[in-house]
């Protein structure tokens, strides 16, 4: 049995979707959820959904505590709109086992700050005419990593910035826990 843990910022709408989604599976469980911020709604909805979860401040994930709790709890490690850089440690420790979703066709619109409404608003104001989400391993830098799945869409003419932050919703409900199974169940 594979062990997952998800780190998230924010409301949880996919790390919820990841827990579902691996509910009863026999292969992979989702063993905890983690936040970098505590009023976080994330770590409400794991509670909601059985899941042990906590928080945690920006000392406890530089130092080596973290680190070594990962190893002893987990295989893979998903971000889920987490939006702290992943210490080396973590990286070197965890190599193709950390997997995140960009709200964007990367190598564009991706980076440190570019992340939710910020990216779709770039997309709008660009004027760009596809959009869609990456799923990638994490590296050292922030959304560089190796893409494992991209999948767009048309944004049309007269799309606003909330259009398309709901078509990638869409998206990462419908791929994202996929992704992460077919990934798991390839390389164990």
């Amino acid at each position: 049995m594979k062990r997952v843990v998800i780190l998230a910022s924010g409301t949880g709408t996919n790390a919820e979707n990841i827990i579902k989604y691996f509910r009863n599976n026999d292969l992979i469980v989702v063993v905890h959820v983690l936040s970098n911020k505590k009023e976080a709604k994330v770590l409400d909805k794991a509670t909601q959904l059985k899941v042990n979860s906590f928080s945690f401040n920006r000392e406890f994930y530089k130092s080596n505590e973290l680190l070594n709790w990962l190893k002893l709890n987990t295989d893979y490690i998903i971000l889920a709109g987490f939006l702290w850089k992943i210490p080396t440690g973590i990286i070197e420790s965890f190599p193709a086992k950390i997997i995140n979703i960009h709200p964007a066709l990367l190598p564009k619109y991706g980076g440190k700050g570019m992340y939710g409404m910020h990216v779709h608003n770039a997309v709008v104001n660009n004027k760009e005419k596809t959009s869609g989400i990456t799923i990638h391993y994490v590296n050292e830098n922030y959304d560089e990593g190796a893409i494992i799945f991209q999948k767009s869409f048309e944004v049309l003419v007269g799309d606003t910035a909330e259009d398309v932050a709901k078509k990638i919703h869409t998206l990462e409900q419908e791929n994202f826990p996929k992704i992460i199974e077919k990934v798991i169940l390839e390389n164990g």
